[in-house]
């Protein structure tokens, strides 16, 4: 989604290099260029006005130190000013009383019931509470039963609402529902409106009035650029909104919501939804946004992502078999499914500091996902056996797997050439780290 307006703020610090101090005179363009990228992005113009304000006091008053370059400086100064804009500091679910109640509300298509079972399973793996969910959106054709199936899904306790009954109603009786069933966190998907109105407005004072909630979060579409911040505006007036979720993050808008609504409206966003999957989702960190945009690296989020998915065992396991040089196919396809639940290689490249730049001007020579998908499907045309054993691949049996994966013969002999490369280049590499082949010392795991 940043990816435009990190390529605008990244080609306006080329006007520094070279320069040996920063002053009004050479600021003067890379400022006016990130004004027009911030622009471009449809960050709101007030919000736009003060970020250029800060960065040009800052930069002109701060002293160029003998180690860094101006141009570096002033990266620091402009991500610096990045974080402020976006909040400072990561902001999570604050639980009070048991249970605690949790208003998610926002327009219609926004993505509220999906982020509601989303977030009550990032609730129950993070926090080890129990979740439960309550459908009180009666206005929405099928709403109800979206929120039932996803329940299902996820293996979330649910409240068996009906469309025949009122918002108030349902939330009476979930009350008792919530006790008898033990949910410790209750996640209420409220109804939503094409615009904010009076009458929306009022049901969620009303529901307020009945369970009153530990946090209000509005679930606002990314894609919306300045009129999601409208929106954040109107419903914080009247329900006193406590965090906002982004959605749609994956996607093309062009960045201005996230700069935007945290600082017009004061409300600190908390989440971002990032698919469509059930637990794309995850924490706002605005120093580590800041730092993804300006091509900085996202090193933090890399090593979580990389706890959540890796199985250790499975892992040494590898690290011992490439040392003994018996790494097979059927070990790689378990590392190229562990990647793509962290995201794909693309995802994964952007969180290298300098990699955002680095893939564009390679993009020829990496191996995008698209690649990946295919030797996917060739390894899946193959045999047990062939997986194993790569070496029994002779020509017809090479045949059959290109037949069967759609790909051409050569596309299947490319992949056997890379993967003995690369199976030749871990053993050396688990020699000369690990002593004498083990693989003790080198694997990140430990």
């Amino acid at each position: 989604m940043f990816d435009q307006l990190s390529d605008k703020i990244l080609t306006s610090f080329k006007k520094l290099k070279g320069q040996a101090r920063i002053s009004e005179s050479n600021v003067q363009e890379a400022i006016k260029e990130i004004r027009m990228s911030l622009l471009e992005a449809d960050v709101h113009f007030k919000v736009v006005k003060d970020f250029i304000d800060r960065v040009k006091e800052k930069a002109l008053g701060t002293e160029v130190l003998g180690s860094v370059t101006p141009g570096q400086q002033f990266v620091k100064v402009v991500h610096d000013e990045l974080v402020r804009t976006l909040g400072g500091n990561s902001e999570e679910i604050k639980f009070r009383g048991t249970p605690t109640v949790i208003f998610l509300v926002g327009l219609q298509g926004s993505g509220k019931t999906t982020t509601s079972a989303k977030l009550a399973k990032f609730i129950r793996t993070k926090y080890q509470k129990r979740p439960g969910l309550v459908p009180a959106d009666i206005y929405r054709p099928a709403a109800i039963d979206q929120l039932k199936t996803l329940a299902k899904q996820n293996d979330l306790p649910v409240f068996p609402s009906e469309t025949s009954q009122k918002p108030e109603e349902i939330l009476s009786l979930a009350k008792k529902w919530a006790e008898e069933n033990m949910v410790e966190v209750v996640l209420v998907d409220t109804a939503g409106r094409q615009q904010i109105d009076d009458q929306l407005m009022d049901e969620l004072e009303r529901l307020k009035k009945i369970w009153d909630p530990s946090e209000v979060l509005l679930v606002a579409d990314a894609m919306l650029g300045q009129q999601s911040v409208n929106v954040a505006q109107g419903f914080h007036q009247r329900l006193g909104l406590t965090g906002l979720v982004l959605t749609k993050i994956d996607g093309d808008a062009r960045g201005g919501a996230a700069l935007s609504i945290r600082e017009t409206t004061g409300v600190p966003i908390k989440f971002l939804g990032i698919g469509e999957k059930s637990d794309a989702l995850e924490i706002f960190h605005p120093d580590r946004l800041a730092s993804r945009i300006l091509d900085m690296g996202d090193v933090l989020s890399l090593v979580e992502k990389a706890q959540e998915v890796i199985d250790v065992k499975a892992a040494e396991e590898s690290a011992k078999k490439m040392a003994k040089n018996q790494f097979t196919i059927n070990d790689f396809l378990s590392q190229l499914k562990m990647m793509k639940k962290m995201g794909g290689m693309e995802s994964l490249m952007k969180m290298l500091p300098g990699m955002g730049q680095a893939m564009k001007q390679v993009k020829d020579m990496a191996p995008p996902d698209d690649q990946l998908k295919k030797i996917e499907a060739i390894i899946s045309s193959m045999t047990q056996k062939e997986r194993d054993n790569h070496n029994i691949l002779n020509g017809s049996r090479r045949l059959r797997i290109a037949k069967g994966s759609g790909t051409q013969v050569s596309d299947v002999n490319k992949f056997v050439k890379q993967f003995e490369e690369s199976k030749k280049m871990m053993s050396q590499a688990m020699k000369l780290f690990g002593k004498k082949g083990k693989p003790g010392g080198f694997s990140p795991f430990r």
